[in-house]
């Protein structure tokens, strides 16, 4: 578990140490992508709709990696890429971004599929079981 100095901290409100680690506009974007996108690339992170700038996304994959969301380990078949896989922490992300994805499409016109959608509502807990179960099954099969 990482954990920083108080003075790093704007308080110890759970809700504001949560969003100092994941709270920027990338963050969960990027833990989106590979939870549920199966991105897992610098590259296939910068094919995303929303156009992150590599500066950015460097940054975030950094700090992700840095809080032990995500971990980096070498290309499956290129030396010189690294891939990205969700740790356990990472992983424990999945019930919230459900949530936002349910809330999302409850108030707002989205691009949810209207199935998977139909799937988080109907068994949330079975739902993120499996999404949970694959990106941990691509993860040791790369």
């Amino acid at each position: 578990m990482t954990t920083h100095a108080k003075n790093e901290r704007r308080s110890d409100c759970p809700i504001s140490v949560a969003l100092d680690i994941i709270g920027d506009r990338w963050t969960l974007l990027i833990v989106r992508d590979l939870l549920f996108k199966d991105r897992d690339e610098f590259g296939a992170f910068l094919q995303s709709e929303e156009r992150i700038a590599t500066n950015v996304l460097a940054d975030r994959l950094r700090k992700l990696e840095a809080h032990g969301i995500v971990s980096k380990v070498p290309h499956a078949s290129d030396a010189r890429k690294s891939q990205y896989r969700l740790t356990d922490r990472g992983l424990d992300l999945a019930p919230i971004l459900v949530d936002l994805i349910v809330w999302a499409a409850r108030y707002e016109k989205t691009a949810a599929p209207p199935k998977v959608l139909k799937r988080m509502l109907e068994d949330r807990e079975a739902f993120i079981a499996e999404t949970v179960h694959a990106a941990k099954k691509r993860a040791t099969h790369e």
